[in-house]
């Protein structure tokens, strides 16, 4: 089973895929409930989306779902939004609060060691390694990682989500021009809602590698799944949403491709 996608470009950009992935290993998926194996929290299609939005940028993805462990989330299991419903590490329950795993079949402490060696470091060691390689060209990285969830999900949050949500952790993991101007982008989108910094300002991914005083810069874009496809089985990916979109955030990817540091 494939654990690791890597494309290398040569711009100062990096995509991070954290969530695009369906693979589950049999000894995981054996574990699951119905809940579980309907993976219905996949950030899906997100890899097609941005696919040949901009020539020459690098990736990063897992194919590996993330209720076998979520490579967005602190290796240590500290929570990234404490007080607030979230998933963690090895989520024990969906998005909506149901557990995913039969009775008795939670991971243990060994068993959350093993996967956090054999997919969680895997990925940050690549993802890592592609920054500091692109830092070593360019004298600065740019870190944007590709996210979706469904609009609406009561057990996370209230009401409906905006279409775009642009997380840098109140500003702290890149330049403010880089924050500014993609939520300008994002404004600018007619039909489109945006925020940033709402209820999701960016993963471990994000704070972790945003050290823009060191010239790493690092943003999370996580989408309403509704701009792009249907919110519920099969999950399908709908063209026309989605070419709408891709414009956008071919722009936005664009213009971080071009950005120098002042």
């Amino acid at each position: 089973m494939i654990t690791l996608e890597v494309t290398q470009g040569s711009s100062p950009l990096v995509l991070g895929l954290p969530h695009t992935g369906t693979d589950i290993p049999v000894d995981c998926l054996d574990r699951l409930n119905e809940a579980g194996r309907a993976i219905a929290d996949t950030d899906w299609h997100i890899h097609t989306l941005y696919e040949g939005l901009l020539d020459d940028v690098s990736s990063v993805r897992t194919p590996i779902h993330r209720y076998v462990i979520d490579v967005n989330r602190d290796p240590s299991g500290a929570s990234l939004y404490p007080g607030q419903n979230t998933t963690g590490l090895c989520p024990l329950t969906d998005f909506d609060g149901r557990d995913i795993y039969l009775d008795g079949q939670e991971p243990d402490h060994a068993e959350i060691d093993r996967r956090r060696e054999a997919y969680h470091a895997p990925y940050h060691a690549a993802l890592q390694a592609e920054l500091q390689r692109v830092h070593a060209i360019h004298g600065f990285a740019i870190l944007y990682d590709c996210h979706s969830i469904r609009s609406h999900i009561p057990f996370l949050f209230a009401g409906t989500l905006p279409d775009f949500n642009i997380g840098t952790n109140l500003g702290n993991t890149c330049a403010p021009e880089i924050e500014t101007a993609i939520a300008a982008l994002c404004a600018r989108a007619e039909g489109y809602s945006t925020v940033t910094n709402g209820r999701f300002k960016g993963g471990w991914t994000t704070r972790h590698y945003g050290r823009p005083s060191s010239g790493f810069h690092a943003v999370q874009m996580e989408l309403a799944q509704s701009t792009y496809m249907l919110e519920r089985a099969p999950w399908s990916y709908v063209g026309e949403r989605a070419d709408r979109l891709r414009v956008h955030l071919a722009s936005i990817l664009k213009f971080l491709s071009d950005w120098r540091p002042t």
